[in-house]
């Protein structure tokens, strides 16, 4: 195991746990992106160190928990555990590999979210922390980040590198507002939390490891978090396809659940 062992602080408390498996899951593809390795060779060995590593601390610290991770593929047997366990920790090792294949980019991230039994928090998440370890951050649970005052006056909506969704773009035409590219779900997500963005909208296609961290991160910090239609995002579910998203800051809430209902997504 490459990671140092963690203290009894952090072993005491979940918040504190997700956020130290980001981080040295983080530290870890840290010291794979300078092994020299480049294009896919790099993707695949960030994507295989990162889940390695956490599914050794995961079982290490926490052998009574489930885990539903990307890296993994679920069997039968897993997702019967995972379905009937009290606690499961749902992780993207590496969110972003085309981005953290791109060095120096650093709009890449570590998803680490406990989901628990009968937990009234958004989705039944009770801890999270999303590290962004190319800029030596990480935002957790238990102590959230504070959303600072928006700096602009037109609002801005993160979007992919790539061209954005028509929907977006009649949404952005609608509100006002500017399209900001960047790369992971994660760092979308949190970019509203740093107020980089006021607002991240998405509809393609995601499954419950793309969102389960930054939406209990950005919950914790008050924005608001939901489907596209308006209803709650769930975790933990038989199928964990979880196309939709929408994380904004809670006045453009309305505006935004507005528009998709009179609109849709499609397009």
């Amino acid at each position: 195991m490459s990671a140092l062992p963690p203290t009894a602080e952090i072993l005491a408390d979940d918040h504190l746990l997700a956020a130290w498996l980001a981080e040295e899951a983080g530290r870890r593809l840290l010291e794979v992106r300078a092994e020299g390795l480049e294009g896919k060779a790099l993707k695949d060995a960030g994507d295989k160190a990162a889940h390695d590593l956490l599914m050794e601390l995961l079982a290490a610290y926490r052998p009574d928990d489930a885990v539903l991770s990307e890296e993994a593929l679920e069997n039968a047997a897993d997702k019967d555990r995972r379905l009937s366990a009290e606690r499961v920790w749902i992780v993207d090792p590496l969110d972003g590999t085309r981005e953290f294949s791109e060095p120096p980019r650093d709009d890449w991230a570590v998803h680490v979210a406990l989901w628990g039994r009968g937990e009234s928090r958004i989705g039944g998440l009770s801890a999270a922390a999303v590290a962004q370890p190319a800029l030596g951050e990480t935002f957790r649970t238990g102590n959230p980040p504070v959303v600072p005052p928006r700096s602009h006056q037109r609002p801005r909506i993160a979007v992919s590198r790539s061209r954005p969704p028509a929907f977006v773009e009649a949404l952005a035409a609608e509100l006002d507002a500017e399209l900001v590219p960047m790369g992971s779900a994660g760092v979308k997500m949190m970019s509203v939390v740093r107020d980089l963005t006021d607002a991240y909208v998405h509809a393609g296609g995601q499954y419950e490891w793309d969102s389960a961290a930054p939406v209990a991160v950005a919950a914790a910090a008050g924005l608001h978090t939901s489907r596209v239609d308006g209803s709650p995002l769930r975790y933990n579910q038989d199928d964990v396809y979880l196309p939709d998203v929408v994380v904004c800051r809670p006045e453009l809430a309305e505006a935004i659940l507005a528009f998709i209902a009179r609109h849709g997504v499609e397009g």
